[in-house]
């Protein structure tokens, strides 16, 4: 995912904590933050030490970074997006973390309810 995509400095997360609007499942908490100065949305990812080491950290957050990337077209792009990792997401595959990112986007109206992610 290229750089300009990405959500880094802690001002910016605090401007979507504070001002941005919250949908969560079991697996994932997702900030929404429309922003109009860019014109492709902005990922920001949070995983906690609690979920595990550092290598389950990043594994989450590489299936996370993915699941966008492939769904970048479907995605409503005038957002910005925070995607926090819950515990029960260690234990699932590519697959399961992707569909339930993807329940979580539908319930935000950030992606079509009607949205198939089967290719």
């Amino acid at each position: 995912m290229k750089k300009d995509y990405r959500i880094k400095s802690n001002k910016d997360f605090q401007l979507i904590f504070k001002n941005g609007r919250s949908f969560a499942n079991r697996q994932f908490i997702v900030y929404l933050y429309e922003n109009n100065s860019v014109n492709h949305f902005r990922l920001g990812l949070s995983v906690s030490k609690k979920i595990g080491n550092a290598v389950t950290r990043n594994q989450i957050k590489r299936y996370v970074r993915q699941a966008f990337l492939e769904l970048q077209n479907d995605i409503d792009a005038k957002y910005d997006y925070i995607v926090i990792a819950r515990k029960p997401v260690r234990d699932m595959n590519y697959h399961q973390a992707k569909s339930s990112l993807i329940h979580v986007l539908k319930i935000a109206k950030a992606i079509p309810r009607n949205f198939s992610s089967n290719p």
